[in-house]
């Protein structure tokens, strides 16, 4: 069995949730994502489930699939799981952390200060989320990183929804600060530091009604540039 067409679909979804292309909410039709990734729709359902058993992709029955959309209390509950699972991360990043690491660490956050810069939402996104995603590899646990994978997946649609004028690193100079603890190897400023910038991400968040896209499956999928 050809698992391409699948993998295809379930890497383009999770890019544009990760980059606050696909809102929360956004059906994903099984015939137009046949139609755009010629193929099947035994290998969009396919597509769907995985996506789903990753809790970014609800399928509900008679309707369809449809991208997660968190409530308030979830939202909450997910930024909480974050804070449990981040400081653990850190408490073991600083006892593995190198010289190397650290230089990593920094370019990431000069790339994330360009593209904010430029306005390039997109790719300060995807930085944003590579800088927690580097420090869970640095604890060396895959568990921890997996989960976080999917938390920092389901964070993206949460500001999507919910900060006021959608999601903007502007909190991302926190990094910086927890570049220079764990450089330092402080334990204890680390854990605070990455406490408090997850609170600040939070903090963002105003529960009103989000917005409603008009944009294509395919925009929302490939970008204004098509595929």
């Amino acid at each position: 069995m050809d698992a391409q067409p699948e993998n295809q679909i379930v890497t383009a979804v999770l890019n544009a949730i990760s980059e606050q292309r696909l809102p929360a909410g956004a059906k994903l039709g099984e015939q137009a994502l046949s139609d755009l990734f010629q193929c099947n729709r035994a290998n969009v359902r396919r597509a769907l489930a995985s996506l789903a058993a990753k809790h970014v992709v609800e399928l509900r029955p008679n309707r369809g699939a449809f991208v997660i959309a968190p409530s308030g209390q979830e939202a909450r509950e997910i930024f909480q799981a974050r804070r449990a699972i981040e400081r653990t991360i850190a408490r073991q990043a600083v006892t593995r952390v190198s010289d190397d690491d650290i230089t990593c660490l920094r370019r990431n956050i000069a790339a994330e200060t360009e593209a904010r810069t430029l306005r390039d939402k997109p790719t300060e996104l995807r930085l944003s989320q590579q800088f927690h995603m580097y420090l869970a590899r640095l604890s060396g646990n895959r568990i921890l990183e997996r989960f976080l994978a999917e938390l920092t997946m389901r964070s993206t649609l949460i500001l999507g929804m919910y900060s006021k004028e959608g999601h903007s690193c502007s909190n991302c100079d926190d990094h910086v600060g927890i570049v220079d603890a764990l450089m330092a190897r402080d334990a204890e400023l680390l854990l605070r530091l990455t406490d408090e910038h997850l609170r600040h991400l939070e903090a963002e968040l105003d529960f009103d009604l989000p917005p409603v896209s008009s944009v294509s499956l395919k925009d929302q999928l490939f970008g204004a540039s098509g595929r």
